[in-house]
């Protein structure tokens, strides 16, 4: 049995998450503890294809990609948790509340992402999360959601 990461870094988080360019939203996972919580990172640029249409001189990262970067933080947390690195585990949304946004994410920002457990456990399908997402220390979202662990046997 391996040591339980408390870190990942984009190898790992690739060797987790089916997710590539364009859809990867998570940089870094900076702490995991166990599967109750963890704090992600995705580095905001420029170059992202959804800033050509949202909006054309003035990019606002949509709220849609912010939760589903905190789903993929939670993703990566349990995925190292239950050692899930090359298993091709599948994650889905099952529903997402208490949902707000209170500011911009623009390109140059840093967006933290502060996740924690709110119901799951290992051998358990279906779990409960809570995110904040902040740059600067200011929040700029947060969310509750639920999702789906599809874990191969």
């Amino acid at each position: 049995m391996t040591d339980t990461p408390t870190r990942a870094d984009i190898q790992l988080i690739q060797r987790i998450l089916p997710h590539r360019y364009p859809f990867l939203l998570v940089d870094r996972v900076e702490q995991i503890d166990g599967y109750a919580s963890a704090v992600g990172i995705k580095n905001v640029t420029m170059n992202e294809p959804h800033f050509q249409g949202h909006f054309p001189g003035l990019p606002i990262m949509p709220g849609v990609t912010i939760v589903e970067a905190m789903a993929q933080t939670a993703a990566v947390m349990v995925g190292c948790a239950l050692d899930m690195a090359d298993k091709e585990m599948k994650v889905y949304f099952m529903s997402i509340d208490k949902c707000k946004f209170r500011r911009k994410v623009t390109p140059g920002d840093q967006l933290r992402m502060k996740l924690t457990t709110l119901r799951g456990k290992p051998g358990a399908r279906v779990w409960k999360f809570g995110g904040v997402a902040e740059v600067d220390g200011e929040m700029a979202a947060e969310a509750e959601f639920t999702a789906m662990m599809d874990i191969p046997a």
